[in-house]
C-alpha cells in the first residue's frame, strides 16, 4: 500500500505544460472577446426574451434530474431558458457529489428548439453568430461535465432540442417519439454544436442524411443508426424518468471521484491528439491511486485471495 501511495505521489508531480489540459477545460468556455463573443452583452440581450424555465433537482442517488419547462411552446428555449441552462451547467459542475444526469422536457415532450419570438428578434448575422457562440459555449460546458448524461427523449425533440440531445453521452427514446434537425427547412444549418456532435455520434454519410431531411428518426430508425441507445417502454413522462434511473444506474455503481474520472478520461480521450489524452489519463489515475476507493478495493480482493 505504501508503494501505491508513493506512485500516486509521482503521478501528481508529473510536469505541468499540457498537464490536465481536459480537466481544465471543465468550466472553460471555448469563445472570449478574442473572437467578438462578449458574453455579458449576449446575456443582456437574450434577457429580453423570458418565458419557462430550466429546473434541476439533484438527488441523494448523484444523479440530477434536468427539466427543459415551457410547456405552452413544446419547451422552445426562450432567451431566459437559455441563461438559465448556463447556471445549471455551472451548478452541475459544482456538484462534487453527483455521477449522472438526465435531461428530459416536461409534459412529454422533449424540446421544440428555439422560440421563434427570439429568433426573429435576432434577425442579423451578428446577432446569429452570437447566439451560435453562446450556446456553443454552453452545450460544451455540458458535453464535458465529468457526469454521465443520457437525454429522455419523448414526443419530439426538434432543431435546437435536436441539438441538446448530441450534448448527452446517451439517448433514451419512447416508441412514439422522433429526433428531427428542421435547421435545413428554416434556412440554416445546425449551430449549437448539432453537426459536429452528429457527426462523431453516427458519422458523415449518415449525418447528411440526417440533416438533409431524407432519414427522419423515430424511434427505430434512430436505434439502427446508433443515436438512439434504448427504447423505453413506458410513454409518461414518470414512467420514462423511473426507467432512466434504473438504466442509468448501470453506468453510475461506485464512488462519485472514480465515476466522475472515468468520464473526464474518456471526454480527454474524444477530444485530445493521443499524446495528450495519454497525459491527461495518467494525470487523472494520480487522482485515484492510492486513494479510499482504490485502498478499499485493493484490500477486498486481498481477502478474497487468502
Amino acid at each position: 500500500i505504501e508503494s501505491r501511495q508513493k506512485m500516486a505521489s509521482l503521478l501528481k508531480t508529473a510536469p505541468v505544460p499540457v498537464r490536465t489540459k481536459l480537466l481544465h477545460q471543465i468550466g472553460l468556455s471555448l469563445y472570449n472577446t478574442s473572437h467578438g463573443f462578449h458574453e455579458e452583452e449576449v446575456k443582456k440581450t437574450l434577457q429580453q426574451f423570458p418565458g419557462g424555465s430550466i429546473d434541476l433537482q439533484k438527488e441523494e442517488n448523484g444523479i440530477g434530474i434536468l427539466t427543459l419547462n415551457n410547456p405552452s411552446k413544446m419547451n422552445a428555449f426562450s432567451g431566459v431558458m437559455m441563461l438559465q441552462l448556463l447556471e445549471k451547467v455551472i451548478e452541475l459542475e459544482n456538484w462534487t457529489e453527483g455521477k449522472g444526469v438526465i435531461v428530459h422536457g416536461a409534459n412529454n415532450t422533449f424540446s421544440s428548439g428555439s422560440d421563434l419570438n427570439a429568433v426573429k428578434a435576432l434577425g442579423t448575422p451578428e446577432d446569429g453568430r452570437a447566439l451560435c457562440m453562446f450556446m456553443q459555449n454552453t452545450l460544451t460546458r455540458f458535453m464535458r461535465l465529468p457526469l454521465i448524461s443520457v437525454a429522455v427523449v419523448q414526443g419530439r425533440a426538434l432543431g435546437g432540442g435536436a441539438e441538446f440531445t448530441t450534448a448527452c453521452d446517451f439517448r433514451l427514446m419512447t416508441t412514439e417519439s422522433e429526433i428531427r434537425f428542421v435547421h435545413r427547412e428554416m434556412g440554416i444549418i445546425p449551430s449549437w454544436g448539432g453537426t459536429t456532435r452528429l457527426v462523431e455520434i453516427i458519422g458523415s454519410r449518415q449525418a447528411l442524411k440526417v440533416l438533409s431531411g431524407a432519414l427522419r428518426l423515430n424511434s427505430e430508425k434512430a436505434l439502427h443508426i446508433g443515436i438512439a441507445d434504448e427504447v423505453l417502454q413506458s410513454s409518461d413522462e414518470s414512467g420514462c424518468l423511473k426507467e432512466a434511473r434504473e438504466w442509468l444506474q448501470q453506468f453510475i455503481q461506485g464512488p462519485p471521484e472514480v465515476i466522475r474520472a472515468l468520464k473526464k478520461s474518456v471526454s480527454s480521450g474524444k477530444e485530445l491528439c493521443l499524446e495528450e489524452a495519454l497525459q491527461t489519463e495518467r494525470d487523472i489515475l494520480g487522482t485515484l491511486w492510492g486513494g479510499p476507493a482504490n485502498l478499499e478495493a485493493v484490500a477486498r480482493r486481498g481477502k478474497f485471495r487468502k
